[in-house]
């Protein structure tokens, strides 16, 4: 992070947009919506004062495709919307999939399916995880669990969106946005010039100057063999991100009985649930995936045979839990613990519904 020693309290979404400046962001485009209406707020305010552009679209649809345009050209772009908004983008980060641009964007999850609510949830993680546009295609998928480490991931996110040319989502729940913590800020980074640009990424639109072939960036592809050479290079990719960039962190895993998973904020409200399970003697550990895609499938190689059951805890009716099954194939019994509708789990609850598994078999 720097040398900064100072800790700043900063609200998650201004935390957010200020990532994303000190990452060399200088293309802002995006529209207003609960629960991330503060980034945008805090980027038409503070972008200029670097150099940058801010944008606000008249429709998410417009934003994602201004977003593909200046991605196109070169440019270091962040995008944030909430739940609905990311719906309405589901085309434009489909067609930006194909053309290999890199991009970091931000999903500030509320309540759903459709307008649904304000409140904070999980249920966005079909949505980042499978994808809403059409065709094969993945994108990085970060999952923060404090405002601190969403801050990392957003800045170290336009490193791994231009090395690998794909997008890089951050997926953080409503709370997260909405909260204030103490923070360290990274160090910024200078902007890219034009001859950054042009010697880092060789294929932008930035206009030959009859120095090099005309590029072009497309997402059409005319004939079936041209569009499965293009995919079956993308899935080579996808299987080198799979091998590098998963990731996670674990809690009490020594030798627990009772394995939670559980990401972003709902992860801090299960190490809480671990505690209070212990003091009733049960031993009970935690998975926590900081990427949600490629899931974590190494978390649980060297699971012991103390584990008795696997339990997901989830703001959805049960999204990640096939993510779990996948990655077990099955070989312990899980169970799930949620909430949804922008309800929140508690610590007690988590506790209780734990010890009725555990008696039960559920």
């Amino acid at each position: 992070m720097g040398d900064n020693s100072k800790k700043v309290l900063l609200k998650g979404n201004e935390a957010f947009a200020t990532a994303a400046i000190r990452a060399g962001c200088r293309f802002y485009f995006g529209y207003p919506i609960t629960p991330q209406n503060e980034v945008p707020e805090y980027m038409s305010r503070e972008l200029s004062k670097v150099g940058g552009y801010f944008v606000q679209a008249e429709s998410e649809l417009a934003a994602i495709n201004m977003a593909y345009g200046a991605a196109a050209a070169g440019g270091r772009v962040f995008i944030s919307s909430s739940s609905p908004g990311i719906a309405l983008m589901q085309e434009g980060i489909s067609v930006i999939s194909s053309a290999d641009l890199p991009l970091v964007m931000m999903n500030v999850m509320r309540g759903g399916p459709g307008i649904g609510s304000i409140q904070p949830s999980q249920a966005d993680y079909y949505q980042v995880t499978r994808g809403g546009g059409n065709g094969d295609y993945h994108i990085f998928v970060y999952a923060p669990a404090s405002i601190q480490e969403a801050i990392e991931m957003i800045y170290n996110g336009y490193e791994i969106a231009e090395e690998y040319r794909n997008i890089v989502m951050i997926a953080a729940d409503g709370m997260l946005g909405q909260m204030m913590e103490p923070v360290l800020l990274p160090e910024p980074r200078a902007a890219q010039t034009a001859e950054d640009v042009a010697a880092k990424k060789p294929w932008a639109l930035t206009g030959h100057h009859d120095e090099r072939e005309a590029n072009a960036v497309k997402s059409l592809h005319l004939t079936q063999q041209e569009l499965e050479v293009h995919l079956f290079e993308k899935e080579k990719m996808y299987e080198k991100a799979k091998e590098e960039l998963q990731d996670w962190s674990e809690l009490s895993m020594e030798d627990p009985e009772v394995v939670f998973v559980a990401f972003g904020s709902t992860s801090r409200i299960a190490a809480e649930a671990i505690e209070m399970l212990a003091e009733q003697g049960v031993r009970a550990g935690m998975i926590r995936p900081k990427t949600l895609w490629p899931f974590p499938d190494k978390a649980f190689k060297s699971l012991g045979d103390s584990v008795k059951r696997i339990i997901s805890v989830e703001l959805s009716l049960g999204q990640m839990i096939d993510d779990i099954r996948l990655a077990t194939s099955d070989r312990w019994p899980i169970s799930l613990i949620n909430r949804t509708g922008g309800m929140l789990l508690s610590p007690e609850e988590i506790t209780e519904r734990t010890l009725a598994i555990m008696e039960g078999g559920l």
